[in-house]
């Protein structure tokens, strides 16, 4: 089975501070390393194990400079961000890249791929039945050597 386990999920909101003072000062998650989108953002850990990536991401909406996140995350409108709405999407570890993009090329389903900058994580965005936005994260030599056999 490729996909072994929840990674994170994601909110998005208009009110990081407010939700970094939840998540912390009322849950007691920390808040720790977060790569250089271009978009507002935090990740909160339970711990000190940066190795998990997070397990709760604030993903920030810049009014003024909206375009980051349109483009790596897709675009939702501002009022639309309540109760469950407001959870961005899933995400799994995963392996075995190659099998998923054939499960998903099979199955006819759009998708969408990135690798995040200096974590060695590389993404896959597929929407479940409901809408969903499930994020894969594979390891970035996986998605690399995929490539590098293509050439």
């Amino acid at each position: 089975m490729p996909v072994s386990k929840l990674a994170h999920f994601s909110v998005r909101t208009a009110s990081i501070e407010a939700s970094r003072r939840f998540y912390t000062e009322i849950l007691g998650f920390k808040a720790g390393y977060r790569p250089p989108f271009n978009f507002p953002g935090l990740w909160l850990y339970l711990g000190g194990d940066e190795a998990e990536f997070g397990v709760v991401h604030i993903i920030g909406i810049d009014e003024s400079d909206p375009q980051g996140l349109a483009q790596y995350l897709g675009d939702k409108a501002s009022a639309s961000l309540h109760g469950s709405a407001a959870v961005d999407h899933l995400a799994f570890l995963a392996t075995d890249l190659r099998t998923m993009r054939m499960r998903l090329n099979g199955a006819a389903l759009p998708y969408r791929e990135r690798t995040v900058p200096g974590l060695g994580l590389h993404q896959v965005f597929v929407e479940d039945p409901s809408g969903i936005t499930i994020e894969l994260n594979f390891p970035a030599d996986e998605a690399r050597a995929l490539q590098e056999a293509q050439h």
